[in-house]
């Protein structure tokens, strides 16, 4: 039994990633939604991560936790590899891309919060944060020219590292920066997707929390 434990979908920036991997590929999975930062997190989140944070992936008696460690064991065990581009160097951008967006992109992460049904408003954020949406914009640009082909997505055909920007897209839209029409055509095709718009529907209908940035 597969059972992907998740936060809440308007908020959730990692858990966005493996769902939107595991269902545009028709991976079969139960869903636990646990309310971040609430009295029934803490309580249950023990149950299923051992570093108390989502997401988490359970697979009988084995638990498999950190957002891009679940993509790469849905795409070993379920998805033949195919989930990373064919060509070598393809393969290599887009896993070295992946990593940046793990690791990186601090201060878009601190100053534009994934939220799903945020509309744009006056900007807030400071140089630091240009500074990174300016780096996205330039990394998709680059692997989309040298490795997206006919694809249209950023090493060819949706895979791991759409997934992995897929926040991105949903910040963008939110917070409203200005950007170069190479990149709010990539944001197009990632908003067609499916699974995208399954997961950006079902934040839609969430239970409101109150927030600092949706006052």
């Amino acid at each position: 039994m597969r059972t992907l434990v998740i936060g809440n979908k308007n908020y959730s920036s990692w858990s966005l990633r493996p769902w939107l991997l595991m269902r545009h590929f028709g991976i079969e999975f139960d869903e636990v939604v646990l309310p971040l930062d609430t009295p029934e997190f803490f309580q249950r989140i023990s149950a299923y991560s051992p570093t108390g944070r989502v997401p988490a992936l359970q697979l009988d008696d084995e638990i498999v936790w950190d957002s891009l460690a679940i993509c790469e064991t849905v795409n070993e065990r379920w998805l033949g590899g195919r989930a990373w581009p064919q060509s070598p160097r393809a393969r290599a951008a887009a896993r070295s891309a992946a990593c940046e967006m793990h690791s990186g992109f601090g201060a878009l992460r601190s100053q534009l919060p994934m939220n799903c049904r945020r509309q744009p408003r006056e900007p807030h954020w400071d140089a630091a944060a240009d500074r990174d949406i300016a780096r996205v914009e330039q990394l998709w640009q680059e692997l989309r020219s040298t490795h997206g082909g006919d694809g249209g997505f950023l090493c060819g055909q949706f895979g791991i590292v759409d997934a992995m920007f897929a926040p991105v897209c949903v910040r963008f839209r939110g917070y409203g920066p200005a950007l170069q029409e190479s990149t709010l055509d990539y944001m197009q095709r990632m908003f067609a997707l499916p699974a995208m718009m399954e997961w950006l529907s079902a934040a839609e209908v969430e239970p409101a929390r109150v927030s600092a940035d949706e006052a």
